[in-house]
């Protein structure tokens, strides 16, 4: 088939069975928009390339397929990099074709050139500057492999305009083979024979759940593992949904703003059996007082992440879905041959007696300002476990990750590891595109929402209709809160006006549903408002209390023992410097507040 290296690009994706793109054009990568008119390929234009590039994330994370983004050269594909980095934290499958200046001019500082296959490569999973027209297809194809097989994550292509102008004898490989990358599936028979044996040991296990699980499609495994040792699991930020909120060896969330007995479960451990989680610092706080009692069965893909930050007893290589039946099967031989596990009634006794003492704790005045809890506990109430909950990054996520009631994975899309403001509305739009069958509801912050409100214009034009929920407090709330906790109140660079813009006014300009709610008793009936329009997006300016903060908080740089569980509680021990009984099982408390609850990382 003799056909140009840009109609070689539309082709291969075709042949991967693409269906959609989300990309804007430009100059170098010009010829390759020429053949999606031919194309049953959807494209999605974005305002801006981050936006593109966010919306491929969110078709990623709702679809479980791979994303697609295109982009030309030069600022084209800079603009492309915070959506990678932010892929490559999460481990998000995606694609990334770009455009380069023709190949004579590469190195000569042409107009729109940069060497973005250098600037990317700490943040993708692998890419390549394709030289030769006859490599297009199998630099896709291989694309595809890489970024979808063992750990997920985001493939940069780069094609200098020259090579798709150029004509070839198409033909579209088969197979890959990449004899240097064979990601292992199967975990080892041994560690798994010992992971049993650690869990028919433990008295106090915790099953540390994070987003691989839901990478690797090992949710019914979850359970079933669950299910058959008593243990409880707590779920991270990237992995709710992995196993039902609803489920009852469930416990929560852990991490700086998790559910206290979830924080406090695997603190008091003897074991944790880690599954496609990294051990990263918004879980663990100090890692040195992390879970000091605890061994430590891991699993994970990357062989990288095992004994990365914290010392394995147990590590194991592999898919986890593949690996968690295996262990199953490993468990329950051992017990068929006559093992005894440990009884585990005490230690559930104790994590049932933490639930109840220890719950979410906010309040709303009926005469008082809107909570933000309010809206996103009824959000949730709404949804009832259908659907898709897209976040930014600050409070609102937090929140939405306590309140909401997670059913099934790939429920919640948000940024976990780069903790990206601006990506929730395009991430929300590419998960509307990708199953447009489901609602889609997009919970962010007055500031994130800022940074990428242009894509209501793609929303609107390409008649996605997400539900856009602006939790608008007038600040950058999170940054407001750490200021008043550890700067004394000091607030420096942090106010953003409720007004500026008309959040009303601004969704009518763009040819959306505006909607604005400031009183409690109005919530439910604003959200009935909003999810009743349906096919036009919808934004809804909730104005909330900007004096609210997230609780429980562990502080940057602090042990978990030093959970705090309300600004009542933060400020009393900060007056005394009273500490806690921490590090004994079954008498974890805040202890004093150390130096580090001064300083640190916001986000």
């Amino acid at each position: 088939m003799d056909i140009t290296g840009a109609e070689a690009v539309i082709k291969s994706l075709e042949l991967e069975g693409v269906e959609v793109v989300f990309g804007h054009p430009g100059g170098a990568i010009l010829p390759a928009y020429d053949p999606i008119l031919d194309s049953p390929i959807r494209h999605v234009l974005a305002r801006h390339e981050q936006g593109a590039g966010h919306m491929a994330e969110g078709y990623a994370q709702a679809t479980g397929r791979v994303g697609v983004v295109v982009a030309t050269s030069g600022p084209g594909g800079t603009n492309l990099v915070t959506a990678l980095a932010d892929a490559h934290m999460d481990s998000v499958p995606v694609v990334a074709v770009t455009g380069q200046v023709p190949t004579g001019a590469v190195g000569g500082d042409a107009f729109q050139e940069a060497d973005i296959s250098g600037i990317t490569m700490p943040v993708t999973k692998h890419n390549e500057m394709v030289t030769d027209p006859a490599r297009i297809a199998g630099a896709i194809k291989e694309a595809f492999h890489i970024a979808s097989s063992g750990r997920p994550g985001p493939v940069l292509v780069d094609i200098p305009k020259d090579v798709l102008n150029a004509r070839i004898d198409f033909s579209y490989p088969q197979r890959v083979s990449l004899p240097g990358y064979k990601p292992t599936v199967r975990g080892h028979s041994k560690m798994v024979r010992d992971a049993a044996a650690e869990i028919v040991a433990a008295r106090r296990p915790v099953v540390y759940a994070g987003g691989g699980v839901i990478k690797a499609g090992a949710h019914d495994e979850l359970a079933r593992l669950v299910e058959a040792t008593g243990m409880p699991v707590v779920t991270t930020l990237m992995a709710r949904g992995a196993l039902p909120d609803s489920h009852p060896r469930h416990l929560g969330m852990p991490g700086m703003h998790g559910h206290w007995t979830a924080i406090t479960a695997l603190q008091q451990s003897d074991l944790i059996v880690a599954l496609g989680a990294r051990f990263d610092d918004r879980v663990t706080g100090n890692l040195a007082a992390f879970a000091p009692h605890a061994r430590v069965v891991h699993v994970d893909v990357d062989p990288a992440e095992i004994g990365k930050n914290r010392q394995v007893h147990v590590p194991i290589v592999g898919d986890c879905r593949v690996v968690i039946g295996q262990i199953l099967e490993a468990y329950e031989s051992a017990v068929r041959g006559g093992a005894c596990p440990a009884e585990l009634a005490a230690w559930w006794e104790t994590l049932r007696g933490w639930r109840e003492a220890h719950p979410l704790r906010w309040q709303q005045d009926p005469d008082g300002s809107l909570k933000p809890q309010t809206v996103i506990k009824a959000l949730g109430e709404k949804l009832a476990g259908d659907g898709i909950v897209v976040v930014g990054v600050g409070q609102h996520q937090m929140w939405a990750s306590q309140l909401v009631g997670f059913e099934r994975p790939r429920s919640w899309i948000n940024s976990g590891g780069l903790g990206t403001m601006g990506f929730c509305v395009p991430a929300a739009i590419g998960a509307k595109v990708g199953r447009p069958d489901a609602p889609v509801v997009a919970i962010d912050g007055d500031g994130g929402f800022q940074m990428t409100l242009q894509e209501l214009a793609t929303a609107r034009l390409e008649q996605v209709p997400v539900v856009f929920c602006v939790i608008n407090n007038g600040t950058l709330g999170m940054v407001r809160q750490w200021q008043e906790l550890f700067y004394a109140g000091r607030y420096s660079a942090v106010d953003l006006s409720w007004d500026c813009p008309d959040l009303v006014k601004l969704a009518e300009a763009y040819g959306c549903v505006g909607l604005r709610c400031e009183r409690p008793e109005d919530v439910a009936s604003t959200i009935d408002k909003a999810f009743a329009v349906g096919q036009v997006p919808v934004l809804v300016d909730f104005r909330v209390d900007r004096e609210e903060k997230v609780f429980p908080m562990v502080p940057a740089g602090a042990s978990n023992d030093d959970v705090v569980e309300s600004a009542e509680e933060w400020y009393a021990k900060a007056s005394t410097g009273a500490g806690g009984s921490a590090g004994e099982p079954g008498g974890a408390g805040a202890g004093s507040l150390p130096p580090s609850m001064h300083e640190g990382d916001v986000v």
